[in-house]
């Protein structure tokens, strides 16, 4: 049984990771850090990373960068992998975060969830095939009327995926309202909705002549990015130090 610390667990992530491994017949959650204590967990759960001596295997970190400086401190003191999917993480602690993956297993990903991350194993595939055919590519991605920054980050994940395939020959366009002109042949169009309570959804479209081919994913719940920190914290126990992210859970699973 895989032993789990849970960095940040009463925090809405953390408590539906708790949930998720509360089913989990291969890993556990043997003790939770969180400065607030108001919840009912049936684990310990300590107020600071330093009075944890709890023994465990992974960490999975969903906190605030505030929280992250200590949590890299304690995983390197104690030598147990972390799974960092705390985002908004300055330039210093990211530099942390590289040293760190030199004394222990770290996995960080733009996109925790398993299906995302399939989806752009998927779009490497296909732009490889249809990318020197001509088709042109475009991204429209939806999401709820709250969410400030456009385009998302998981849309620039999947066109750095299909343009990294492409050896980084590809210019991403994010309005044309600006320009009277035709769409340029390398160029991926990446366009952002906002309304409602739209939790997030990616389309894909390769436009080719006479024949269209779209992949798309749609996220209906947040829980989608606990599911796939604990598949990574499962990934994750046991690996040696270095940095990891989503793709080496997807290529394992092949």
């Amino acid at each position: 049984m895989i032993k789990v610390i849970v960095h940040g667990c009463n925090g809405k992530m953390g408590q539906v990771i708790s949930n998720i491994l509360r089913e989990d017949e291969e890993a556990a959650v043997v003790a939770g850090i969180d400065v607030y204590d108001e919840k009912k967990n049936d684990y310990l759960v300590y107020s600071a990373a330093d009075e944890c001596q709890v023994d465990a295997d992974v960490i999975i970190d969903f906190s605030n960068a505030q929280a992250v400086d200590a949590l890299l401190a304690y995983s390197e003191r104690r030598r147990i992998p972390v799974v960092l999917c705390t985002t908004g993480l300055s330039e210093d602690q990211l530099e942390k975060v590289k040293a760190l993956s030199g004394k222990v297993a770290v996995l960080k990903s733009a996109n925790m969830s398993l299906g995302v991350n399939t989806l752009m194993d998927l779009l490497r595939k296909a732009a490889a095939v249809l990318a020197p055919a001509g088709f042109d590519i475009e991204i429209v991605e939806r999401h709820h009327n709250q969410k400030v920054d456009a385009p998302s980050g998981t849309a620039l994940a999947l066109a750095d995926a299909i343009n990294e395939t492409m050896d980084w020959t590809y210019e991403y366009q994010y309005d044309r309202s600006s320009r009277r002109e035709k769409r340029g042949k390398h160029e991926i169009g990446i366009s952002a909705v906002r309304g409602g309570t739209i939790v997030g959804e990616h389309d894909v479209i390769f436009a080719g002549n006479d024949e269209v081919i779209e992949i798309k994913h749609t996220a209906f719940s947040k829980a989608i990015f606990a599911k796939g920190a604990v598949e990574a914290a499962k990934f994750l126990a046991g690996r040696p130090a270095g940095m990891y992210d989503m793709q080496d859970v997807i290529k394992n699973r092949k």
